[in-house]
């Protein structure tokens, strides 16, 4: 059993206030950089997790286990093989939001409250996951949008997973105040 990592992440999100703030996720990537927007608006428990695990390094050096072209790209298994977590699960926050190229959202079991740590990216427009997982976030950017996409397009083997290591070298948060 993985250790727990929810004191940590909700001490990093002590001060998070979406009221008063936007927030950014970036991963630093061996592809390029992502940015993501987030969605609070619509899945707040999320985007929370999302950025208290990025906030204490959860992420950092862990590999993308999982591509399917023109489907998704999945991370944050510690593991690296899809099956692990940061100890704790949260509860699912479907919502209307249609998952399309650059939608981030929650990766889960058949357990819709399952979610943890892993995410995907979608590479393309995935009706059939819409109001089943709880998309919460964005690419900011084409750039970020084109990142993804290359990582969409590598070389997989078994389990879908890429033959060369594709890896989050580091995650950040950026807060910036909402205009008056």
């Amino acid at each position: 059993m993985p250790a727990n990592r929810r004191s940590e992440v909700d001490a990093a999100v002590a001060d998070v206030d979406f009221d008063a703030n936007e927030y950014q996720v970036e991963f630093d990537t061996t592809k390029g950089k992502i940015r993501l927007n987030l969605w609070p608006d619509v899945a707040p428990g999320h985007c929370k997790n999302l950025i208290g695990l990025a906030s204490i390094g959860f992420y950092d050096g862990i590999i993308v286990h999982r591509v399917i072209p023109n489907f998704v790209m999945q991370v944050g298994c510690p593991e690296g093989n899809g099956t692990g977590g940061p100890g704790y699960t949260i509860d699912a926050e479907f919502n209307e939001r249609e998952h399309e190229a650059g939608v981030l959202s929650m990766a889960r079991t058949s357990d819709p409250n399952s979610a943890g740590s892993q995410f995907f990216i979608c590479l393309d427009r995935v009706p059939h996951l819409d109001r089943q997982y709880t998309a919460f976030g964005q690419t900011a950017d084409d750039d970020s949008l084109q990142v993804v996409l290359s990582i969409g397009s590598v070389k997989t083997g078994a389990g879908d997973r890429p033959v060369e290591d594709v890896s989050i070298n580091s995650a950040s948060v950026t807060a910036t105040p909402k205009s008056a």
